[in-house]
């Protein structure tokens, strides 16, 4: 049975963020708390978290029917038009299950890391801060344009790029590899596809730390995202990795969300 963890987010589907962290955050933004980049458009209330949440399915459904499976990131990023809140799985603040990892493990200063599908960069900036020279990259070239705008002196290294067309040199390059929420985004066999593209930046004795939601073989959740089952992570060791540490646990929220978080590292 999945273990049970205490915290303060949420994940369910686009959500890290919980309604009411999100709500009290939009409440209090007019008023000179968390400053918005653009300014307050609308009042956020319960329904327009779920408007929001069935916009952005919308276009990912369309680009899924015309065959751009990939699409959907940048057409949300861009249709945003700088509204932090209109971009429902952002959440402004580290990884949770990224920062108890880590203080749990803690790496040497100095080593080289790389966040996958970094977002708006909280990750990226959360792993600089621990003193790690981090690249950080994503497929919207709105949303890395967006990181430098939100971190102006970032040491960061933020490319928009496809995984698929990462450098020659990033492979087997990165001590250490993060992926949250971005394997859950994808379908077969293009999840499967990533899976090995990732599986190849992480160096000789690299970690690659993966986070998702996490669910049956048999279950048929609709999406995106779609969660994923113990099998699918499996292709991780038909790529080269080994499994160090395998985690199921359910987030104490309403409703009980299961995850999924795996430490891999390459077979020696």
């Amino acid at each position: 049975m999945p273990g049970i963890r205490q915290n303060c987010f949420r994940d369910d589907g686009f959500y890290k963020l919980s309604r009411k962290s999100r709500l009290d955050r939009a409440s209090k933004a007019p008023l000179g708390g968390t400053p918005l980049a653009t300014p307050f458009p609308y009042q956020l209330t319960e329904a327009s978290l779920d408007i929001t949440r069935i916009l952005v399915q919308m276009k990912a459904e369309e680009h899924f029917k015309n065959q751009d499976p990939l699409g959907w990131f940048e057409a949300v990023y861009a249709g945003a038009n700088n509204d932090e809140l209109a971009i429902p799985w952002a959440n402004l603040t580290p990884n949770p299950h990224l920062l108890d990892w880590f203080d749990a493990h803690p790496m040497p200063l100095g080593k080289k890391a790389l966040v996958v599908g970094c977002g708006l960069g909280d990750d990226a900036e959360e792993l600089s801060r621990r003193g790690f020279s981090v690249t950080a990259f994503d497929i919207s070239p709105t949303a890395i344009a967006w990181c430098k705008k939100r971190h102006p002196f970032s040491k960061v290294r933020y490319e928009a790029l496809d995984l698929f067309q990462a450098p020659a040199g990033w492979t087997r390059y990165f001590d250490f590899v993060f992926e949250a929420y971005t394997l859950q985004s994808l379908q077969s066999p293009l999840r499967e596809e990533s899976i090995r593209a990732l599986s190849r930046l992480v160096s000789s004795q690299g970690k690659l730390l993966v986070v998702t939601r996490g669910k049956e073989p048999q279950e048929q959740p609709e999406g995106p995202p779609w969660p994923l089952a113990k099998n699918d992570l499996a292709y991780f060791l038909q790529a080269g990795l080994q499994c160090d540490n395998f985690e199921d646990f359910i987030d104490d929220e309403t409703p009980p969300i299961r995850r999924f978080r795996a430490l891999y590292s390459p077979v020696s």
